[in-house]
């Protein structure tokens, strides 16, 4: 198989990923109402088949990218999707709805096996010089999934009922699990490890397999092999238990917080998430084979680069939260409507996708990524000052902020965690990235309810089962303040963003001694991570 077809099944594959990933979120929020009503179930019921979805993907995406660097992330990749496909169409046979909690959870573990490999799988295929594209192509799919989510769930659960929405994903799981495994086998195998180098040496962050000893095929031209290089050392499980507790917990408090506010519980979870990661970092510290390498963790560059895309989740979807009470309570818009007035935000996702790798490479991921969160927080302040009165143009010129912004901050930022790690650890910076994209919503959503509750008179409004406890005008005197704070939670992203490299080629161009003959570009990046960064 040659080079450039064996890219171009590696990126469908990493982009249907992605994409049946992003439908499954956006069409279930659709079709939960139908699902509550045909298995007479109650809201809390419902909300427990997002939740223990998001639990579940939450604590294992680092562990299933360390699983993709250790055995290949084609065949992880694989594996998740078609688990996928498999536990969605059991979902949509679910006779009641306590086995659609447990087979989400199910789908949830499947999930995280998928996430990480989406990404590792395009480290390990493509140049560095050459991931801005696909990694742009891939958020465009996200956001064009995002805005046709909810038009086609709704048609979906119109149609045929909340079951369809999820047997919408088995045919396109199973033709893109099929697909994986003969990349799989039709990639050609890494090359045995080459004899230990000297720790001082600058190969010497190699990982076993990396490096070609032959002229033909994928990794001499410049590639390594889409299963990736394995990652040296065990898989570390008590550090794995201890980092899922963490966030276990973690995302299990922020999501109850909201609802009941601090009580035994949601305060003894917070405190075991504490205690958890405060264990996790002294094993982590100790360990001859940590689940997160100090490569990886103590690079500045990932590591302001994770922080900008945890902040600017956060923000993102703390005012979407916001935002739709503001849409559909003051100014009594229709779900409808709503979508059409939030539309601008998804369309300039999908544009600013590609546009961004272009600024990538002619300015850099630091201006990128600055200008990026800055038009992420001006877009806030925009939303901010909206009222009664606001006009369509008004809404969507903030809409477009945001999308503007976001959808640039998406592909910059993953490709300075993608280009900055060996191909050895590709795994576990994907999960740690596609954890960030996790907790992220979750902490803006819970920071934005609990600002909103926090100012709003409760003693006002309809006291309902399932309807808000403000009046209009209560929650738009709250809905300032609230995004005013999100909007300096993306001004602290751009404030971390200051650290990203000032090019792309920041550390590229020291390359490693020919191996075999061959100058292998894709492995040059090992010791960027390590030792440029760390320094």
């Amino acid at each position: 198989m040659t080079t450039r077809r064996l890219q171009r099944l590696v990126l469908t594959g990493s982009v249907t990923g992605a994409v049946i990933v992003a439908l499954d979120g956006t069409v279930l929020t659709v079709a939960q109402p139908a699902l509550q009503r045909d298995l007479h179930a109650s809201f809390g019921q419902v909300q427990w088949t997002s939740t223990g979805y998001l639990i579940a993907v939450a604590s294992l995406l680092v562990f299933a990218g360390r699983l993709g660097d250790r055995y290949g992330h084609q065949q992880l990749f694989a594996l998740g999707i078609l688990g996928f496909g498999a536990t969605s169409a059991a979902i949509g046979l679910a006779p009641g709805v306590g086995w659609v909690i447990a087979l989400r959870v199910a789908q949830g573990i499947f999930g995280a096996l998928l996430q990480p490999a989406t990404l590792g799988m395009l480290r390990a295929t493509y140049p560095p010089d050459q991931l801005g594209m696909p990694l742009a192509l891939r958020t465009s799919a996200i956001g064009l999934a995002a805005a046709a989510g909810p038009v086609l769930g709704g048609a979906l659960v119109a149609h045929w009922g909340w079951r369809a929405v999820f047997f919408l994903n088995v045919v396109p799981a199973g033709l893109i699990g099929g697909v994986a495994l003969v990349v799989r086998r039709a990639a050609p195998a890494p090359a045995p490890a080459p004899a230990p180098t000297p720790p001082s040496a600058s190969a010497s962050s190699f990982a076993p397999g990396e490096a070609s000893a032959g002229g033909a095929g994928p990794t001499a031209a410049g590639t390594t092999t889409t299963g990736g290089a394995r990652a040296p050392g065990g898989l570390d499980l008590p550090g794995a238990c201890l980092l899922a507790l963490a966030l276990v917990s973690l995302v299990h408090t922020l999501v109850a917080l909201p609802e009941t506010g601090w009580t035994v519980v949601t305060a003894l979870g917070g405190a075991v998430a504490a205690f958890a990661c405060g264990a996790f970092i002294r094993h982590e510290r100790r360990t001859a084979s940590p689940l997160i390498p100090l490569s990886v963790v103590g690079s500045t560059t990932i590591a302001s680069a994770l922080a900008v895309l945890l902040s600017a989740s956060a923000a993102l979807f703390g005012t979407l939260f916001v935002s739709t009470y503001f849409l559909q309570d003051v100014l009594a818009l229709d779900p409808l409507e709503s979508g059409l007035r939030v539309l601008p935000l998804a369309v300039l996702m999908v544009l600013s996708a590609p546009a961004s790798a272009v600024l990538q490479r002619r300015y850099g991921p630091r201006r990128t990524t600055v200008t990026a969160m800055t038009l992420l927080t001006l877009g806030i302040l925009v939303l901010s000052q909206l009222d009664r009165n606001s006009t369509a143009p008004a809404i969507g010129a903030g809409f477009l902020l945001l999308g503007a912004g976001f959808g640039t901050v998406m592909v910059t930022a993953t490709s300075v965690i993608v280009r900055h790690v060996s191909t050895a650890h590709a795994g576990v910076a994907g999960g740690l990235q596609q954890t960030a994209m996790n907790i992220g919503p979750t902490l803006g959503v819970a920071t934005a309810t609990m600002l909103v509750t926090l100012t709003t008179p409760t003693t006002t409004g309809d006291h309902s089962p399932g309807a808000p406890h403000w009046t209009a005008e209560a929650f738009l005197s709250a809905m300032g303040p609230t995004l005013l704070t999100l909007a300096a939670v993306a001004a602290s992203g751009a404030l971390a963003a200051a650290k990203l490299p000032r090019s792309t080629a920041d550390g590229d161009s020291r390359q490693p001694p020919a191996v075999g003959g061959v100058r292998d570009r894709d492995l040059s990046e090992v010791s960027e991570a390590t030792c440029h960064d760390v320094r």
